[in-house]
């Protein structure tokens, strides 16, 4: 009996917490609530649903990933991903697909869309994972988030802001046109991006604090 007590306990996960399990599992999820479905339909209709999908697979999705690691697994491959590397990954990742030329072309070809979705989801792992496992102080991650948030700001004001449509691929749907569309995904952006990156810079801003207490 003590023998199996010993085997069920050298085979459990080790720090697979049911709160991680939970976020794990919500970051698999939202993974095929991007590619699968109405999204990824709606996508090819309106920019602002093919934005959500894209802020699904760069930012939300891998940052519930990163989180639901055990904390041992998470900090051994943590250590092969440096957040002066990670960090100009994602950006230029998220600023190269949404080159118009790119951008379009990856709506019209099957195979680069299925690429761009890959960088995505791989430059967001790379982004989150010396936040959650990295061995910087609280202090150096709380900057690594403001840098990352003042860095991809411009894209969200690029598309608000310019006067005509940007991408060939979309006419306007729904209601919208080509350009409010646009306006809507630049504003959508823009507004997703500061709570997610004012949440993640208050909560290490406070464990800074803490740390110098």
């Amino acid at each position: 009996m003590s023998y199996a007590r010993g085997a069920r306990t050298s085979v459990a996960p080790v720090g697979w917490s049911r709160g991680r399990i939970v976020a794990f599992g919500a970051g698999v999820a939202l993974v095929v609530v991007a590619l699968v479905g109405p999204l990824h339909r709606l996508s090819f209709e309106l920019l602002s649903a093919h934005l959500w999908q894209n802020v699904l697979l760069a930012e939300w999705a891998p940052a519930l990933l990163a989180y639901g690691l055990p904390p041992e697994l998470g900090a051994r491959v943590a250590r092969h991903v440096h957040p002066l590397v990670a960090l100009p990954v994602w950006l230029a990742t998220y600023f190269a697909w949404h080159a118009p030329a790119l951008y379009d072309a990856a709506l019209r070809h099957p195979a680069l869309l299925q690429l761009e979705h890959l960088c995505y989801l791989t430059a967001g792992l790379a982004f989150w994972l010396p936040l959650a496992h990295g061995t910087p102080s609280n202090g150096v991650k709380a900057a690594y988030v403001f840098a990352a948030f003042v860095l991809v700001s411009p894209l969200g004001f690029l598309l608000t802001l310019v006067p005509e449509p940007a991408y060939s691929f979309y006419d306007g749907a729904h209601g919208l046109s080509a350009l409010e569309d646009q306006q809507l995904a630049g504003a959508t952006m823009l507004a997703e991006e500061a709570v997610v990156f004012f949440a993640a810079l208050a909560y290490y801003f406070v464990l800074f604090v803490r740390d110098e207490q």
